[in-house]
């Protein structure tokens, strides 16, 4: 990590948040759309920015679950566990994506393309089950589709716009 790119980042997104009330989630913001991740060694900076400690900081970070203090993989894949998506078959979905990859909630694929996260719900309930990947919502994902989704992902490049057309009803 460039502790001077960091730096910059911090105090540009703290110049255009000064005076405004709770800058800190949005300054977080900053920083992940910039790096993918809160750097670590960003809490001390922005605590001395912000005056705030450090534990105030990290209390931030952990408690909002889009914040991720590690790097993720190229591609963020979602699956929604909320109740909907699970009566509509939500549950197998999972365990397909977790077997498909080869991980659990909250890791990188081996190859570093992608990070699966839970969530509890993506407002797309009458679509159910659903995922987003990236930034494409998905409804109506099979656990089949979703292995092709995903073989897609892990080859390069790819198009998300792409992955947005609709499964077959039925």
């Amino acid at each position: 990590m460039n502790r001077a790119a960091l730096e910059s980042v911090i105090q540009g997104s703290v110049d255009r948040h000064r005076g405004k009330p709770g800058p800190l989630l949005v300054i977080l913001h900053d920083l992940q759309a910039q790096w993918g991740y809160v750097p670590d060694e960003a809490v001390p900076l922005l605590a001395e920015a912000l005056t705030l400690t450090r534990a105030e900081i990290h209390g931030v970070i952990s408690f909002y679950h889009d914040f991720r203090t590690t790097p993720g993989g190229r591609h963020q894949v979602q699956v929604c566990r909320a109740e909907a998506c699970q009566a509509q078959g939500g549950r197998q979905l999972e365990a397909a994506v977790r077997e498909h990859l080869g991980i659990d909630w909250h890791d990188t694929s081996a190859d570093g393309m992608v990070t699966l996260e839970p969530v509890y719900c993506l407002g797309n309930c009458a679509t159910g089950p659903a995922v987003r990947i990236d930034d494409a919502i998905l409804g109506r994902v099979t656990p089949d589709r979703m292995r092709t989704l995903l073989d897609d992902l892990q080859r390069e490049p790819v198009n998300i716009s792409g992955l947005m057309t609709e499964a077959p009803h039925g």
